[in-house]
C-alpha cells in the first residue's frame, strides 16, 4: 500500500498542524474541554455507584443531598466543558480553514497559463471550497472528539476495573470483536470517501463548464444530450455515496448487537452475584449498566467520526497536492519596467505548448519604441502566442525576447505586467459596478481620472447613459452589456493603466459597426505615444500600422507597410486581403 492510500498519514497530518501554531491557546481550550469532558462524565458512575449502595439500598438519607449536588454539579461542567469544546474547536477549524484558503488562491494565482490549460476549473472550486469545508470539520467534529470519546473510554475502564474486576471482564470479552469491525469498516470507508471526492470533483466540474456554457447548448440544441450525461455523472455520485451508507448500515447495527449482549450479560451475572453470594454490590451493578453505554457509545460513534475525520484528511491530501504542485513561472528579475521606452525584440525564440509540435521555431522580429504594429495570419500561425510569451505565461523553449535591450527575465513579472497592456477578443468582467471594472478597485485612480480618460476616447456619454452610470453593475462576466460595449470597458481599463506597450489581440473582430466606430476612435487615443501590438482578424483595421508582419505556420513570412505588401505580386498579405474584400463585397451585393 503506497502513502497515499494509507488510512492513516501522519506526515499529512503533521502539516496540517502546522497551521494551528498560530492559533495554539484555541488548541489547548479545546484540549482542556476535552479532558474535562472525559473526567466529569466518568466521575458520575462513582457517584451514582455511592448513592445507590449507601442511600438507596440502605434506606439511608446521610450525604444524599451531597452526592445529588455532586451529580448536579458535575453535569453543570460537562454543560460548561461541551459549550468550550464545540465553540473552540470550531472557532479553531474556521481559522485554520481560512489561513489554507488563502495560501491556496494566492498559490493557484500563480500558476502559469499551461496549469490552467489541463485543469478544470470545476476541480479548483472543489478544492478551494467544498474540500475546505471537510477539513474544517477534521477540528469540529472529527479529531477532539475522537480524542475525547478515546479518554472517556479508557477512564470509564479504569473505574470498572476499580470497581468490579469480574464484571470488567465480561465487558471487555466484546472489545476485541469491536475493535476488529472498526478495523476492517474504517479500510473500506477510506476506498468509499476516495471515490465519493472524485464524483463530487467531477460533478462540480461538469455543472460549472455546462453553466458557463449554456448559449451553447442552447443553440445547438444539446440540452438533452448533456442531461443524459448529468444523470450518469450524478448517478456515479449516488453511487459512491451509497457504498458509504451501506458500509454504515452494515457496521453500526453489529456494534449495537455486541453493546446489548454485553449489557445483558453483565445485568444476569451481576443480577445473580448480587443475589446469590454478594460479590457485587447493586450501586455498582447500576453504574456498570450506566458506563456500558459510556464505554460503548463512543467506540460505536468513533467509526462515525472517523468517517468525518477521514472526509476531512482526503479533502486535506487533495488540497495539499495542488499547494506541492511547482507551476510557477521563475519570478528572478530584479529591474523594474517602470520607465520603458517600449523598443522589443525577438531573438531566435523557439515555442510549443506539445514538445513534439514546434508553433514557434527561430523566431526573430524587432518593434520599435512608440511605433504600431500589426501582426496578421491564419488561425494557429502562432500571432497570440508570440504575446503570451511576450507577458511571460509561458517559458520559451529557447531564444530570447528583450525589452529595451534588457533579456524579460531580468524584470519582475509584475512589473513587466504593469507595463504591458492587453486588450483581448473575449473580455472578461466581473460582476461588479463598471468602475470597480476599470480600475479593479485600485483605491489611488480616483473617480476624476476615470471621467476624464473615459470623455478622451469618447464613451463617457455611453457609460452615462446606463442607469447608475458608472455604478452600473455588468453581472456576471458582464451579459448586461453587449459585446461591443463589454470591449469598450476593457479599452478604458487599459487606457486607465497607461501601459508603455499596448497589445490589442482581435480586439475589433466581433463587434458591430456602430461600437467598431468607437473602437477605433478609442485605438486611435490609447495607442498613441506607446509601441502598439495589433493582432487583426479585419485588415481594414490595421492599414494605417507602420509595419505589418504576417505570420506563418509561426515564422513570419512577409513584412511592412500595406501600401508595400499590397503590390506585392503573389504575396500573402495581398492574397488574405483580396480574400477578406471578396467576402465584404459579396455580402453588400447579396
Amino acid at each position: 500500500m503506497n502513502k497515499n492510500s494509507k488510512i492513516y498519514n501522519i506526515g499529512l497530518f503533521k502539516r496540517l498542524l502546522t497551521y494551528v501554531k498560530s492559533y495554539r491557546n484555541i488548541f489547548v481550550f479545546s484540549i482542556f474541554s476535552v479532558f474535562g469532558l472525559s473526567i466529569f462524565s466518568a466521575i458520575r458512575p462513582v457517584v451514582l455507584e455511592k448513592i445507590v449502595d449507601e442511600n438507596i439500598t440502605k434506606y439511608s438519607s446521610e450525604y444524599f443531598i451531597e452526592y445529588i449536588l455532586i451529580m448536579l454539579l458535575l453535569l453543570v461542567m460537562e454543560v460548561v466543558c461541551n459549550y468550550l469544546f464545540i465553540f473552540n474547536a470550531g472557532t479553531l477549524g474556521q481559522f485554520v480553514v481560512r489561513d489554507i484558503r488563502v495560501t491556496l488562491f494566492n498559490h493557484i494565482q500563480g500558476f502559469k497559463m499551461k496549469y490552467y490549460d489541463k485543469s478544470s476549473v470545476g476541480i479548483l472550486i472543489t478544492r478551494t471550497v467544498t474540500d475546505m469545508e471537510r477539513i474544517a470539520d477534521i477540528f469540529g467534529q472529527g479529531l477532539f472528539l475522537i480524542v475525547s470519546d478515546i479518554l472517556k473510554m479508557l477512564l470509564v475502564s479504569i473505574v470498572m476495573i476499580s470497581m468490579n474486576w469480574e464484571l470488567s471482564l465480561i465487558v471487555f470479552i466484546s472489545l476485541p470483536f469491536i475493535l476488529l469491525a472498526t478495523k476492517i469498516f474504517q479500510k473500506y470507508m477510506k476506498s468509499a470517501f476516495d471515490q465519493v471526492r472524485n464524483e463530487v470533483a467531477n460533478l462540480n466540474s461538469f455543472v460549472q463548464e455546462r453553466v458557463t456554457g449554456i448559449n451553447i447548448l442552447q443553440l445547438f440544441a444539446r440540452e438533452e444530450i448533456e442531461f443524459k450525461k448529468f444523470k450518469k455523472i450524478n448517478h456515479r455520485h449516488k453511487n459512491a455515496w451509497l457504498k458509504t451508507v451501506w458500509y454504515n448500515s452494515i457496521f453500526f447495527p453489529v456494534a449495537e448487537i455486541f453493546s446489548s449482549l454485553t449489557l445483558g450479560l453483565v445485568v444476569w451475572y451481576g443480577g445473580m452475584n448480587t443475589v446469590l453470594d454478594n460479590s457485587a454490590s447493586l450501586g455498582e451493578l447500576t453504574a456498570f449498566i450506566m458506563m456500558i453505554p459510556m464505554l460503548f457509545r463512543p467506540l460505536n460513534q468513533i467509526a462515525n467520526k472517523f468517517n468525518t475525520l477521514l472526509m476531512g484528511m482526503v479533502a486535506a491530501e487533495r488540497v495539499f497536492k495542488i499547494l506541492d504542485t511547482e507551476s510557477k513561472i521563475n519570478d528572478n528579475g530584479l529591474k523594474k519596467a517602470d520607465n520603458i521606452k517600449g523598443e522589443i525584440i525577438y531573438e531566435n525564440v523557439s515555442f510549443s505548448y506539445i514538445k513534439e509540435d514546434k508553433l514557434i521555431e527561430n523566431f526573430n522580429l524587432k518593434i520599435k519604441s512608440g511605433s504600431t504594429n500589426a501582426i496578421v495570419g491564419a488561425t494557429g500561425s502562432g500571432k497570440s502566442t508570440i504575446i503570451k510569451l511576450l507577458n511571460r505565461f509561458y517559458n520559451i523553449d529557447k531564444g530570447k525576447i528583450y525589452i529595451d535591450d534588457i533579456n524579460i527575465s531580468e524584470y519582475s513579472i509584475s512589473s513587466l505586467r504593469k507595463n504591458i497592456g492587453f486588450v483581448s477578443q473575449d473580455v472578461h468582467l466581473f460582476t461588479d459596478s463598471i468602475l470597480n471594472n476599470i480600475t479593479l478597485k485600485n483605491n489611488d485612480i480616483p473617480f476624476i481620472r476615470v471621467k476624464n480618460a473615459a470623455k478622451k476616447i469618447k464613451i463617457d456619454s455611453f457609460i452615462s447613459s446606463l442607469p447608475g452610470g458608472y455604478n452600473y453593475n455588468v453581472k456576471e462576466r458582464g451579459v448586461s452589456l453587449s459585446t461591443g460595449q463589454r470591449q469598450l470597458i476593457s479599452f478604458l481599463r487599459v487606457y486607465i493603466k497607461n501601459p508603455q506597450i499596448l497589445v490589442l489581440d482581435e480586439a475589433t473582430s466581433s463587434v458591430d459597426t456602430d461600437s467598431e466606430l468607437l473602437l477605433q476612435n478609442a485605438i486611435e487615443q490609447i495607442t498613441k505615444n506607446r509601441t502598439s501590438i495589433i493582432i487583426a482578424h479585419r485588415l481594414s483595421t490595421i492599414m494605417k500600422a507602420d509595419n505589418i508582419v504576417v505570420m506563418d505556420k509561426g515564422k513570419i513570412v512577409e513584412s511592412g507597410k500595406h501600401s508595400e505588401l499590397i503590390i506585392k505580386k503573389n504575396g500573402y498579405y495581398k492574397k488574405l486581403y483580396n480574400s477578406q474584400l471578396n467576402k465584404e463585397t459579396n455580402l453588400v451585393i447579396g
